[in-house]
């Protein structure tokens, strides 16, 4: 079942005959591959702000403030809004099954990130609660554990197909078309064959949140779990063991709506270090010094 998104209570603007409006589109370039480039403003330096790509015209614009808990204003308005704006989103591609080992469940999510490193952990969000959970959620309640795929490009579509609204029971294993490898070392659930990287995962804290539109009612559930094995494609992993090679791994993000992101182009900006980049305190000072300046309040007027 759909547990990653909320397609189902946020409905998406209809596209009618999507196929045909696909059709329209230019062709999937293979061609595209990972490359860096420069950076925007090679050229800038501390204190400068915003490079030159931001316009007069972008400074001229105003802000709209969005209250989320403005009567009146359903929830799915800040799904929708919030999936637009908090992009690209990386994809949870996770694999669960049911206590009884009956039933397997694969389901992509979103609202996703990884959020530490020693010990290795990572949060998922599901769009209900634990009363109302579905197979994913409830698997993970169940069990205590997971696989988490990262979708690549060579199987976009068949992660998408498991967004499928699925009755319990019916894998999206048979929808996907992808392979279950069933040669984990600490979680009982399979990984994906196809997947360049995998991490077997064990749920850590799971955490219910009331809904602020429906009074008493469930609405999010936050898991964070650890990581207890990770699995890189040969080819993928650099010899430490400490790299993964964009070019082979092919990551695909999540945008707003139907959209995926993929993830072609990028630069490296070296983290700059406070004594040996900005000058130490005395830098800092003379910084500060002319931004204030450059800040400072226009003198009231002389009162008559």
């Amino acid at each position: 079942m759909p547990d990653g998104d909320v397609d189902g209570v946020a409905k998406r603007e209809a596209r009618p005959d999507f196929k045909k409006l696909e059709a329209s589109r230019p062709p999937w370039d293979p061609s595209s591959h990972f490359r860096l480039h420069r950076a925007p403003q090679p050229a800038w330096k501390f204190g400068d702000g915003a490079n030159e790509l931001y316009t007069s015209a972008d400074a001229s614009q105003k802000h709209v403030v969005v209250d989320p808990y403005e009567p009146g204003r359903p929830a799915t308005f800040n799904y929708k809004l919030l999936i637009s704006a908090v992009t690209p989103r990386p994809i949870a591609f996770v694999s669960t099954r049911s206590l009884d080992g009956e039933t397997t469940n694969l389901a992509p999510f979103s609202y996703f990130n990884l959020v530490n490193h020693d010990p290795p952990l990572f949060v998922v969000g599901f769009s209900c609660g634990l009363a109302d959970a579905k197979d994913t959620l409830r698997n993970v309640r169940d069990t205590g554990e997971a696989v988490i795929n990262i979708v690549s490009e060579t199987f976009l579509e068949a992660a998408n197909s498991t967004s499928i609204d699925a009755p319990y029971g019916a894998s999206e294993w048979s929808v996907s078309g992808l392979t279950p490898l069933h040669d984990c070392q600490t979680v009982r659930c399979a990984r994906v064959k196809e997947a360049v990287f995998s991490v077997e995962a064990k749920l850590d804290l799971l955490r219910e949140y009331e809904s602020r539109a429906a009074e008493g009612k469930k609405s999010g559930t936050v898991a964070i779990f650890e990581g207890t094995r990770m699995w890189v494609r040969e080819d993928a992993l650099n010899q430490d063991k400490n790299l993964v090679d964009p070019t082979r791994l092919q990551p695909v993000s999540r945008l707003g709506g139907i959209t995926y992101g993929r993830t072609t182009e990028a630069v490296e900006i070296p983290r700059p270090k406070f004594d040996g980049d900005l000058g130490g305190e005395q830098g800092f000072g003379r910084l500060r010094k002319a931004q204030q300046s450059l800040h400072a309040a226009p003198a009231s007027p002389a009162m008559e």
